[in-house]
């Protein structure tokens, strides 16, 4: 299983969507597009928070990599 990092889950920048699609859609062809359909999809997921940031700053991290992962998704799949 290949879990990417797309966000930075220790700073407060927030990402923009579309360089997270850019991270995500390098990971995926890095992946290969026979590998990609074998298991389906590329998965994301959250790590734990070690540093304090505030929670709407990370609320906007987890909408930029959703905003960022339907990019991603129409520039592969579509």
């Amino acid at each position: 299983m290949l879990i990417p990092g797309v966000i930075s889950h220790a700073t407060n920048i927030v990402e923009h969507p579309e360089l997270v699609a850019q991270r995500i859609v390098r990971y995926a062809k890095a992946l290969g597009r026979e590998e990609r359909d074998r298991r389906n999809r590329l998965r994301l997921r959250a790590r734990p928070v070690h540093r304090r940031v505030h929670p709407s700053i990370m609320w906007a991290k987890l909408e930029a990599m959703a905003e960022g992962a339907r990019l991603a998704s129409e520039q592969l799949w579509n």
